[in-house]
């Protein structure tokens, strides 16, 4: 796990004005990577690094010639339109292009003048996926989400056996993975109405959204060679937000015996930003199991894990529907939860992704899954906040939802803040639902 340096330094402050704003998401002390160009226009997607209200251009950094060695040799792979080179490089080469990153941004700068002129507003660039997505996988990380889900499906008996033992997962799509701002058509899919006695194909009347996280892969691991625990980090490059729509009511008829499958399939949405594990390093906590629960065991079990594991990572779904933004009334906050209680961290997800010998990729992703806390106001989906769709939640406006209707926005966000160490943030992720296809 990454250690705390001179760039978590909360006293450092950065010649860019709009990185020092108290609140801000994009300090001197995160510097996340993405892939943009300048909207609008027919440049190349390159690398950026986001600071402050600002994009610094990586590819007209790498002209300028300023560095030599890790730092260089880092910079030069973050001027391609994806950043599958630079994430394989590993933790050692991220780490030297965000300690040279934090020393030309800081205020007293020898350099300031020549990056200057390559900054871009973050207001007029256009994103892309920040790596080539070869495999995306999505977790069942939050105990307090299963339990909920649990109990509308099966109320005697809320988890399942192998819950607590085994970090659950499915094989998503990786295809119909894209960028903040996505707007995608609700999805057709086979349901079974109430009462019914043979299905029928139908755009869902069940449409959700997943509050997670994202864990791009970082260098990768040969086909056969598990990684262990202690390890796992060390290939996970960084985090972003994810959301991971989802047709409930498709997947009530198609998830048993294999799982979801045509209910996940059409979206699934990240923010452009990455989160590099090292700028998370301040905001790591124990991962602790509640007392009298059994061991895990013993390839997900690790010292290291038991006292940083895991990360406060504050998480936050907002809802504003067409009504609301023809009549100028703001998004609406849903729900508000903390990464810290998941049951498994991304270690967990990493080590037991690949004990099978299974080999992960370079811009693989993984979701953690709906991120849920104990509270009821802290569920991470509509299924959770509105017990199934029998418990509407009331808008501004005079609106209420169950589940998202056509038109309806949500914005995902996510931060960590910790007395002594200035707060960072992960941007948002957005996306807007638009009527099924026509038939």
């Amino acid at each position: 796990m990454s250690a705390l340096n001179f760039t978590h330094d909360p006293a450092q402050r950065s010649w860019v004005s709009s990185a020092n704003l108290s609140g801000g998401d994009f300090p001197l002390q995160n510097l996340p990577f993405g892939v943009f160009r300048r909207a609008g226009s027919a440049e190349s997607f390159r690398g950026g690094v986001a600071i402050g209200d600002a994009v610094l251009d990586l590819g007209a950094l790498h002209v300028l010639g300023l560095w030599e060695g890790q730092a260089a040799e880092a910079l030069a792979v973050c001027t391609q339109p994806a950043l599958n080179a630079f994430m394989a490089l590993g933790p050692e080469a991220a780490g030297a292009l965000r300690a040279a990153l934090s020393l030309a941004l800081r205020e007293d700068s020898a350099v300031a003048e020549r990056l200057r002129p390559h900054l871009v507003p973050q207001a007029a660039a256009e994103y892309r996926l920040a790596a080539e997505v070869g495999d995306f996988t999505d977790f069942y990380a939050s105990i307090h989400h299963a339990t909920a889900v649990g109990r509308l499906l099966r109320p005697e008996n809320p988890l399942l056996p192998n819950y607590k033992w085994i970090p659950i997962a499915y094989h998503g799509r990786a295809s119909s993975v894209r960028v903040s701002g996505q707007q995608f058509r609700r999805p057709r899919g086979q349901l079974m109405p109430p009462g019914a006695t043979q299905p029928q194909l139908a755009a869902t009347r069940r449409l959700d959204y997943e509050l997670e996280l994202g864990v791009f892969v970082g260098c990768g691991n040969a086909l056969g060679s598990p990684v262990p625990l202690s390890e796992a980090e060390r290939h996970a490059f960084g985090l972003c937000l994810l959301n991971d729509w989802s047709a409930r009511d498709v997947q009530a008829w198609e998830y048993q015996p294999l799982g979801p499958f045509l209910s996940k399939s059409f979206a699934t949405t990240v923010s452009a930003w990455v989160v590099t594990m090292e700028a998370l390093a301040p905001f790591r906590v124990p991962w602790v199991r509640p007392a009298g629960e059994a061991e895990p065991l013993a390839y997900l079990d690790d010292p290291g894990i038991r006292e940083c594991g895991a990360i406060d990572i504050q998480l936050q779904a907002w809802l504003d529907t067409a009504r609301m933004r023809a009549g100028g009334i703001p998004a609406q906050r849903l729900s508000q939860s903390s990464f810290r209680d998941s049951w498994w961290t991304i270690a967990h997800m990493l080590a037991h992704h690949t004990v099978n010998g299974c080999n992960l990729k370079s811009g693989d992703l993984l979701g953690s899954g709906t991120q849920s806390g104990p509270l009821p106001e802290q569920a991470g989906s509509l299924l959770e906040l509105t017990a199934g769709g029998k418990q509407p939640i009331a808008l501004a406006g005079g609106e209420s939802r169950t589940f998202l209707e056509d038109g309806d926005r949500v914005t995902l966000r996510g931060w960590c803040e910790r007395p002594g160490y200035v707060r960072i943030g992960f941007g948002e992720v957005c996306g807007t639902v638009v009527p099924a296809a026509p038939v």
